[in-house]
């Protein structure tokens, strides 16, 4: 027994030093730049673009998938970041207020969302939006806070659209400028926005 309890001690030991890896996902318009957006975030360890909060299976993006929002779903370290810092990453990161898409992209697959896995994950998400409407009490934040379903990553002849902005860099700046997604974070969130590539 005696040569069993130290063991026991260092496994113990290496395992408080493990990583703890949690996902969310999140809408906010263009996955290309939400990917772009995340992957800066120190402690965000992977972003994959897909869809999600649809009843269609198996949606395209140049095929059916209404009823679906453009998402991303990120994977983080939560010894590296938190789930409310993640959260408020992506409030100054989109524009909550616009309940027709974001920035120049409109309709109901632009929209943004907070999709949540749990109640706990829902009293934080609250916490951070309500947090959003006290800064603004004179406007709408529209913003919905949902329960978490099937993610569907993009595969297959889209794949292309994964890590766009690394694989396109020049058409994607051209995209997100053209879009007025930066000019629009500035303007509502000031220097605490955090998007500009």
């Amino acid at each position: 027994m005696k040569h069993i309890l130290p063991f026991a001690i260092l496994v113990v030991s290496m395992s408080s030093f493990t990583s703890k890896a949690d996902e969310t996902i999140l809408a906010g318009g263009c996955f290309w730049c939400m990917e772009s957006d995340f992957e800066k975030l120190d402690g965000v360890t992977d972003v994959v673009s897909g869809f999600t909060g649809g009843s269609v299976s198996n949606p395209t993006y140049n095929g059916n998938h209404k009823g679906h929002y453009e998402a991303v779903k990120i994977t983080y370290d939560e010894n590296k970041v938190s789930y409310r810092e993640i959260l408020d990453h992506y409030w100054v990161n989109i524009d909550p207020f616009d309940a027709k898409g974001q920035f120049c992209d409109k309709g109901a697959s632009y929209l943004s969302a907070v999709f949540v896995a749990n109640e706990q994950e829902r009293a934080i998400a609250q916490e951070t939006k309500s947090a959003v409407e006290a800064k603004f009490p004179n406007q709408t934040v529209v913003t919905p806070i949902l329960d978490a379903s099937k993610f569907y990553p993009i595969k297959g002849d889209e794949i292309g659209h994964q890590d766009f902005y690394k694989k396109s860099p020049v058409r994607y700046k051209l995209y997100r400028w053209n879009c007025g997604r930066d000019q629009r974070l500035e303007e509502i969130w000031g220097d605490k926005a955090t998007g500009k590539s």
